[in-house]
């Protein structure tokens, strides 16, 4: 059994046990979340598909930890130009999850 759920303008693929990032949701270790937006569940040849979400489909999930991405460097210069140099960095937070139950 699969769902694939929305969030922050990202679709997933979840099945049971699986663990995956989502953008930082602020939730402490070990709380439970229900997942409502699902666009669509499979349960071998039983499939359901959203108009835009199936009703009464959730998939509830475990907060594991948070999370850092890897950091990216952001590099602008001007050419010919003295002391026109700007280095950023940036490392997005992540909530990591694991995926208990799929309802639907």
């Amino acid at each position: 059994m699969y769902a694939i759920i929305a969030d922050g303008g990202r679709q997933y693929r979840l099945e049971k046990g699986t663990e995956f990032k989502l953008d930082r949701l602020g939730q402490k270790k070990g709380e439970k979340l229900s997942l409502d937006q699902v666009l669509l569940v499979a349960d071998g040849d039983n499939v359901k598909v959203g108009a835009p979400t199936v009703a009464g489909a959730a998939v509830e999930v475990e907060v594991l930890d948070e999370v850092k991405d890897e950091k990216l460097i952001a590099f602008t210069y001007r050419r010919r130009k003295h002391n026109s140099k700007r280095k950023r960095g940036h490392r997005q937070r992540h909530t990591l999850v694991k995926v208990t139950n799929i309802k639907g």
